[in-house]
């Protein structure tokens, strides 16, 4: 029997763990990004893997490599997803993605039906491994006659501790810009039965300390819109539901701070688009009358408030530490978002020897059958391999596993279902807990706490 085949797209971080699982596998995998380099660059040393290059805006070259394989792999910008669909539906084709089903991937729901294929999305880490937790603990309260009144689920991609000594206690593992514009997202949830809504600019005020083990400082926020969530995991009867993000204590005072003075704008500013010091863009995006460090204390203290003085003099301490009253000079970007991120890239990526650390918690208040309530708690909390070992960082693992896992299985025949799917019941999710946890050790830990 010839071996099956698959098509990878994009080659970021997470895709050397799903490529390594499938060569590993017997599967043959054609690695395919813009430039044959990069995909000569993943593909090194993985036994079964062909690099190829492809523009996945051509329709026609898109088309005649879906043709040839047996599945689709799409870990390129979630935008894309819907153009790779409408060539699986085509070329009849199933396809696999570790993000969320978007409205213009939904709309494709009766088309890829009719060809009869599966596309499995949401199945990485968050998306992916918080759905499989999530759902398991829902229906097996359900069964046993309760009901769950609360649900509240935090994750986070963060360095190890003793690595995140810097003013955001945060390092980048991926696009810095895309972590920024992150925390200018509005945010909506469940609590105490009415719909909050937390516009943009105030998301970091309502980050609050929340305890998961006594060793971490851990402050969370919501997280974008988490009330389809009480559909989506069949949960009409809770009253709070919260999806969000953790972070370190510190984090959310720092970045409150650069939203107000404007440093997260991504307004076109001609000033920014030459070679100026740092002090002098920060006058100007200040609007401050010099470019004298008190001066510009002066535009700051303006702009924001602080607690208190030991607030300010930390904060002040982190402004430094980025560089915004220096002498040095910017990587000028047009905006003063994208310039702050090409400083803070630069600064802020993994070094050698260094780890990162991702926590995934969900927080289960529940009801039983018989009136008594008891909380309880499903944690995954992974250290990825040091920089430079080789290893793979907990992000790329907790992402790229759970996708590989889900290509088997789709393969295999294990998961069937045609139509746009994500993991939201047990007869998808068993297999794929299952499988994760005795091959890959890729478990949460479940605890009953009062």
């Amino acid at each position: 029997m010839a071996p099956q085949r698959v098509l990878m797209l994009g080659s970021g971080f997470v895709a050397r763990p799903t490529l390594v699982i499938l060569s590993d596998a017997g599967i043959e995998v054609s690695v395919a990004c813009r430039t044959l380099d990069s995909a000569k660059r993943l593909s090194e040393g993985v036994k079964l893997a062909k690099p190829i290059s492809l523009d996945v805006a051509n329709d026609k070259a898109l088309d005649a490599a879906v043709a040839q394989h047996d599945l689709v792999i799409s870990l390129i910008p979630y935008t894309f997803h819907a153009t790779v669909i409408k060539s699986a539906i085509r070329n009849k084709k199933n396809v696999v993605t570790t993000s969320y089903i978007s409205p213009a991937m939904l709309e494709l729901e009766q088309q890829v039906k009719d060809a009869g294929i599966t596309v499995m999305n949401e199945i990485g880490l968050d998306p992916g491994i918080d759905h499989l937790y999530a759902v398991s603990t829902i229906e097996s309260v359900h069964k046993a006659g309760g009901k769950i009144i609360s649900f509240l689920s935090y994750c986070g991609g963060l360095p190890a501790p003793e690595d995140s000594g810097n003013p955001l206690g945060y390092k980048f593992s991926w696009s810095s810009r895309g972590v920024l514009l992150a925390l200018r997202n509005a945010a909506s949830f469940y609590q105490g039965g009415k719909v909050v809504n937390v516009a943009g600019p105030d998301l970091m005020a309502t980050a609050k300390p929340y305890h998961i083990y006594p060793g971490f400082a851990l402050v969370a926020y919501p997280n974008r819109d988490s009330t389809p969530y009480r559909e989506r995991y069949n949960i009409p009867e809770a009253e709070t539901i919260i999806r969000g993000t953790l972070r370190y204590a510190g984090f959310p005072e720092f970045v409150n701070v650069l939203v107000n003075i404007g440093f997260l704008s991504d307004e076109e500013q001609s000033f920014l688009k030459e070679s100026i010091t740092w002090k002098e863009a920060t006058q100007k995006i200040l609007g401050a009358s010099s470019t004298s460090e008190k001066d510009l204390l002066w535009a700051i203290s303006s702009k924001t408030t602080f607690k208190d003085n030991d607030e300010k003099n930390r904060l002040i301490a982190g402004l430094t530490w980025v560089g915004i009253f220096s002498d040095s000079k910017i990587i000028p970007k047009g905006n003063p978002l994208d310039t702050l991120c090409a400083t803070l890239e630069e600064k802020m990526q993994f070094e050698e020897g260094e780890r990162d650390l991702v926590i995934l918690q969900h927080k289960f208040e529940i009801e039983n059958k018989d009136g008594t309530r008891e909380t309880r708690t499903s944690t995954l909390c992974e250290y990825g391999a040091p920089t430079g070992s080789g290893g793979y960082s907990a992000m790329a693992k907790l992402v790229g596993v759970p996708c590989a896992v889900a290509v088997k299985q789709v393969l295999n025949g294990t998961i069937s279902e045609k139509g746009i799917l994500a993991p939201m019941n047990s007869k998808i999710n068993d297999p794929l807990m299952k499988e994760l946890k005795e091959e890959y050790g890729i478990e949460c830990k479940e605890k009953i706490i009062t």
